[in-house]
């Protein structure tokens, strides 16, 4: 018998998916989507911003820009809400696909130092400063006996990539890798959380994530409606839409708002499931909850484990526009992580650099072909903070980092723009600890749950079966 009322608590990506998919699922159910600002959308943020003086537009993200082509929820979304002309896609032949960096502060003392540029062949493989350290790493992994301890049930992906490829791997790479998505210490960030493939690929490996990976996984079922999309996607390396991530969320409002079975109540605090403000009482039978999992803590009035057990990371995300052509600021490609000093988190507090004209520029108005050489401005993002803590910065001193990485002074931004971000950050034995997440009638969903990426977003939102 399907559920009477069901009341989803956040309207952010994933409440929004929920609230979605409940409504077709149970078409006879009352659904109540209640979110405490007047926005729906959560961190999902795009902004068109016309320049100064121009009739040029940029389009900034705030929060996720592109989007891996395999994700069946959100490419399931996209057909669903008749997205299709919507998206733009970047080609795994485009530069931007292929040229990914990686720059090591020469202060670091590695043998590696400088930015680098990630093979992504066999050819810029064998020409790479980093083949030396990657080929030994990767054919260590490979003959490398089983060396997980029978009773580790979990890891950090620091200790887990220092286990199977060795402490150089694990800082140079591994810990990059985690700024780039999780804005953390990679020696805090569960490797079962946050990348699961890694621990299943050992274990089908036989104790050898590179032989996991070689191996091909068990198909698996599903149900999605995809349409065309698999077909559109064939040979895409990332993705997004014409304005940005946000166009998703936009079309979940507004199919919901055509709802009859749905209500929204915006600017609406929860206490209890009491609407503060009036004497408006919600009584539903079954709650979804896509709340941070402090704030459902705050507001529940039974005891559920583990709701405070993770931190959160906090990461400053800085959009600059600069009028000059991609060429005259940086090389060509999507952008640069930074590595976790040797020594601690001290120093510069940048974690990366998007450079975003390189693979949207199509978002941009007037769009140009030769955007790279021809484009009169360029824009990126600048990712700063997470695990170096809270610190003041400035535009300048970002522009003196950015001199010191690229080799060359970029301008005086046109336009500039600073968002706060705030990223879960699940420990080792989170994936144990959140079986133990329930509540009476209470599905308890978000990225403090499962992962942190839309596509993660999405999915946990679409899984949610009363």
């Amino acid at each position: 018998m399907p559920p009477q009322h069901v009341a989803v608590l956040g309207g952010g990506l994933t409440g929004l998916s929920s609230a979605f998919h409940l409504s077709r699922r149970y078409p006879s159910t009352q659904i109540t989507l209640i979110e405490r600002q007047k926005r729906l959308g959560g961190w999902v943020r795009s902004e068109r911003v016309v320049l100064p003086g121009t009739t040029t537009s940029v389009l900034l993200e705030a929060g996720p820009r592109t989007l891996r082509p395999h994700g069946k929820s959100v490419l399931e979304l996209i057909h669903l809400l008749n997205l299709r002309d919507e998206v733009i896609t970047v080609p795994k032949s485009a530069t931007a696909a292929k040229a990914r960096f990686l720059y090591v502060p020469k202060m670091y003392g590695d043998k590696i130092e400088g930015m680098q540029t990630l093979p992504s062949s066999i050819v810029s493989l064998l020409g790479s400063p980093l083949f030396p350290t990657l080929l030994q790493a990767v054919v260590g992994e490979f003959f490398g006996r089983r060396n997980r301890p029978p009773d580790v049930l979990d890891e950090s992906v620091d200790a887990f990539l220092t286990r199977r490829f060795g402490e150089s791997f694990a800082r140079i790479f591994g810990s990059a890798l985690v700024h780039g998505i999780y804005a953390a210490d990679s020696r805090q960030l569960s490797t079962r959380a946050a990348f699961p493939s890694l621990w299943e690929a050992e274990e089908r490996g036989g104790g050898s994530v590179v032989r996991g990976f070689l191996r091909k996984k068990a198909p698996v079922e599903d149900d999605y409606e995809l349409g065309n999309m698999l077909d559109v996607m064939k040979d895409v390396s990332v993705y997004s839409f014409r304005d940005g991530i946000q166009t998703l969320t936009n079309a979940l409002e507004s199919y919901l708002v055509a709802r009859d079975n749905v209500r929204i109540l915006r600017e609406t605090n929860v206490s209890l499931l009491e609407k503060t403000g009036d004497t408006c009482k919600l009584s539903s039978s079954h709650v979804v909850s896509a709340l941070p999992l402090a704030a459902l803590q705050s507001i529940s009035s039974v005891f559920i484990p583990h709701l405070t057990a993770n931190p959160m990371s906090t990461v400053d995300v800085v959009n600059l526009v600069f009028r000059a052509p991609p060429s005259e600021i940086h090389p060509e490609g999507f952008g640069y992580l930074i590595p976790r000093p040797p020594t601690g988190y001290a120093g510069c507090r940048i974690l990366g650099v998007v450079f975003d004209s390189c693979s949207l520029h199509e978002q941009d108005k007037p769009n140009v072909e030769d955007y790279y050489h021809k484009s009169e401005y360029t824009k990126v993002t600048v990712m700063l903070g997470g695990p170096y803590g809270r610190g003041e910065w400035t535009v300048p001193g970002i522009l003196d980092e950015m001199e010191v990485h690229l080799g060359r002074r970029p301008p005086r931004p046109v336009y500039w723009q600073h968002h706060e971000g705030r990223i879960p950050t699940p420990t080792p034995g989170h994936f144990t600890r959140m079986k133990e997440v329930v509540g009476d009638n209470i599905f308890i969903i978000g990225s403090g749950v499962g992962g942190v990426s839309v596509v993660d977003c999405v999915f946990a939102g679409r899984e949610v079966y009363l």
